[in-house]
């Protein structure tokens, strides 16, 4: 199931750049959506090769995710390798400068089922894809205007 979207922000590239590699400040995000993680690896600086491990519940079951870094650019794109209970996939997210002020980011998640299980959960969410495209979008959307209104800067948060 692949999914994709972009927005226009009215921000730098190098600002949208800092805030989608904060990536203490995601963890915290998930920890406050109750998803449990941790990060499992031993880098100091961001880069390919970060990893993390998460649980949270999907369908009254707990589900375990794990993410790692498989490309990092600065400033154009962050590559993910995600595996979940019977999936695997691959996220991108890359920025354009339009301008000066203006950039565009898109969004691209593709994933597919390695098992039975997999398989299964893929079926439901195949099932539920038009409301899952919508959440993804609406997402998107409103993380890019929270960029935009300045809540990710130092001292907003």
């Amino acid at each position: 199931m692949k999914l994709s979207t972009h927005e226009d922000i009215a921000a730098p590239i190098h600002e949208v750049f800092a805030v989608i590699s904060d990536f203490e400040n995601l963890e915290r995000a998930v920890l406050r959506r109750g998803a449990e993680v941790a990060r499992t690896d031993t880098l100091s600086a961001p880069g390919a090769g970060m990893c993390w491990s998460a649980t949270f519940d999907f369908q009254g079951k707990a589900r375990e995710v794990t993410t790692e870094i498989t490309d990092y650019c600065p400033p154009e794109s962050v590559t993910l390798r995600i595996s979940a209970s019977g999936l695997s996939g691959m996220s991108v997210v890359e920025l354009v400068a339009l301008s000066a002020d203006q950039t565009r980011m898109a969004v691209a998640v593709d994933v597919t089922a390695q098992s039975m299980t997999g398989r299964v959960l893929m079926q439901t969410l195949r099932l539920a894809r038009g409301k899952i495209a919508e959440r993804f979008e609406s997402g998107i959307a409103r993380f890019a205007r929270e960029l935009e209104s300045g809540r990710f800067r130092e001292g907003s948060r």
